[in-house]
């Protein structure tokens, strides 16, 4: 299996392509990038010292708080983190990396939705 930057993104965008149809139109405007590492910048902004601990991250404005009357000067973006995912499954025996890559795309998707960590946490185990 390869871990590169193509794979990580070719299973995001086949799990995007895999939502609901109500929610794939408002998936398919945001912006999916993979990169090595979070930027220092993003951990300063999240308080996160430790770049593993940062798989993923959703930039941008929640659907439910955009307005037409002020529009984002950039489009939204999903961010992949490629080492802190791989880190983590080394720590998820028995757990695909697909899965996992999966589960970060829907988790950052969800935060595009308008949903906060709460309540994803409230429908999903996967980080107990």
């Amino acid at each position: 299996m390869r871990h590169d930057d193509a794979h990580f993104e070719r299973i995001a965008r086949e799990t995007v392509e895999a939502f609901p149809p109500a929610l794939l139109k408002a998936a398919r405007e945001v912006s999916l990038r993979v990169a090595e590492w979070p930027t220092p910048e993003m951990m300063a902004d999240l308080d996160i010292r430790d770049p593993r601990d940062l798989t993923g991250l959703y930039e941008g404005t929640p659907l439910p708080e955009k307005s037409f009357s002020d529009p984002a000067p950039w489009p939204d973006t999903v961010w992949l983190f490629r080492q802190p995912i791989l880190a983590e499954w080394r720590e998820r025996p028995g757990q695909s990396l697909d899965e996992l890559i999966a589960h970060v795309t829907v988790h950052e998707f969800a935060h595009h939705f308008g949903w906060s960590d709460e309540e994803i946490g409230a429908i999903d185990p996967w980080w107990e």
